[in-house]
């Protein structure tokens, strides 16, 4: 059980939680605190523990009776593409139909329709939509959000993208962690000279970015249908010079030693995974990059090599679970159904689901020191659910039973 935690000289809170009971994420298991409490001042943590011990001298402005409720960390999606204009429904009918993934890419479609349609869209357009796919998310107790670029393939629009996504930050009860995605795929304006594409993100669109203080991390899709990992290192190392952490798509259709490559950049994560080897496994325990899987993906694209969750359990490598909300292969703006997912499809335990949208997908995020446990000194980013144990979060399907979020103190309506 976790012991009482608290600030020094923290007699005056702003708010106080009662009559909860904790899911932590914090030490073993789900750091339970049964019958706990939890108190808020200036937007963090500033005292958690045992109802039975709250300090006899301590005020608070405001008390909440949580009813017996369970309270975990806010829930971190910390990969996404929320931000495009389009549809792509008619590749899914495709895909349906039999045509391959890879095929659809080759013929124009793929990122490339979502490219054409983000392209054309104002940054008015690009807000609206985009704004309708995080409202879902912050419903199911989302309170930090990593948004990639990916989906312009020119400065205007990546650009354009990435104030969106600052924008979706300022404007509605969330943190958001922007990553730029410049090397997502090859603009039709490069067919043929993805070294050409690859030096205009490097010299012109990451420097011109980075100047406007938009970007946060730098991610790259290094695939047989995108990038090899010599393009992706050139896009690390602009990135590190600017010194901007890095990220990766590694692994999701064939093996490109995508893994290794972030690894030896000690990025912060390798995500998708499926094509995973030991030797990229090893990497990532050294180097400490976490591995984001992605069962959206898996399950829209029908996938049937599985990540090697067990291998990166061995290994100690931290696994986070997260949304890939996508218009082409996840359209999926459900944290809760990600983590049903990983369950279901990967095999992961409901305590590893929730500390893969919780704690480990803050470390994925480079976030670790501010949210993803409940602990004194963190943002109080939080959650309240009807359920009767953490469990419920992976278990049920179809069902939303968050009642209440607190972002950095302020407490709303899951659904507002």
């Amino acid at each position: 059980m976790a012991e009482a935690q608290t600030l020094p000289d923290a007699n005056i809170w702003d708010a106080v939680w009662l009559n909860v009971n904790l899911a932590t994420m914090n030490g073993p298991g789900y750091g339970e605190v049964p019958r706990g409490a939890i108190a808020v001042r200036d937007g963090r943590i500033a005292w958690l523990g045992l109802q039975d011990n709250l300090p006899s001298t301590a005020h608070a402005h405001v008390e909440y009776d949580g009813r017996g409720q369970w309270l975990t960390p806010g829930l971190i999606d910390c990969h996404t593409h929320v931000v495009y204009a389009g549809n792509r429904s008619d590749e899914f009918e495709d895909r349906l139909k039999g045509v391959a993934y890879e095929e659809i890419a080759r013929r124009g479609g793929g990122i490339l329709s979502t490219v054409r349609a983000t392209r054309a869209a104002s940054e008015v357009e690009l807000l609206t939509a985009s704004r309708a796919r995080v409202a879902s998310l912050l419903a199911e107790g989302v309170t930090t959000l990593e948004i990639k670029s990916g989906y312009g393939l020119d400065t205007d629009t990546e650009a354009r993208m990435l104030r969106v996504a600052r924008a979706i930050g300022a404007t509605m009860p969330v943190r958001v962690a922007t990553t730029f995605l410049g090397a997502h795929a090859i603009p039709i304006e490069y067919k043929g000279r993805a070294d050409d594409y690859i030096s205009l993100v490097c010299n012109e669109m990451l420097p011109a970015l980075a100047r406007e203080r938009l970007i946060d991390a730098v991610d790259a899709f290094c695939e047989n249908i995108a990038f090899t990992p010599q393009q992706t290192a050139r896009v690390f190392d602009a990135a590190t010079a600017l010194k901007l952490p890095v990220k990766l798509h590694a692994e999701q259709l064939s093996d490109q030693g995508g893994a290794r490559l972030v690894a030896r950049y000690r990025g912060l994560s390798a995500d998708h995974l499926e094509w995973l080897t030991d030797d990229g496994i090893q990497a990532m325990a050294t180097a400490g990059t976490v591995a984001v899987l992605l069962p959206g993906a898996f399950y829209f694209l029908r996938e049937t090599r599985l990540p090697p969750v067990q291998a990166l359990r061995d290994a100690g490598v931290a696994i986070a679970v997260a949304t890939d909300c996508n218009p082409g292969t996840s359209p999926m703006p459900s944290i809760l159904t990600a983590m049903n997912m990983a369950c279901t499809l990967f095999r992961m335990t409901p305590e590893e689901s929730l500390a893969g949208t919780t704690r480990n997908a803050a470390a994925a995020l480079g976030l670790s020191t501010e949210v993803g446990m409940l602990a004194v000194g963190k943002r109080a980013d939080f959650a309240l659910w009807t359920i009767d144990r953490p469990a419920d979060l992976s278990y049920m399907l179809g069902f939303n039973p968050c009642t209440a979020v607190v972002n950095a103190g302020k407490l709303r309506a899951p659904r507002s």
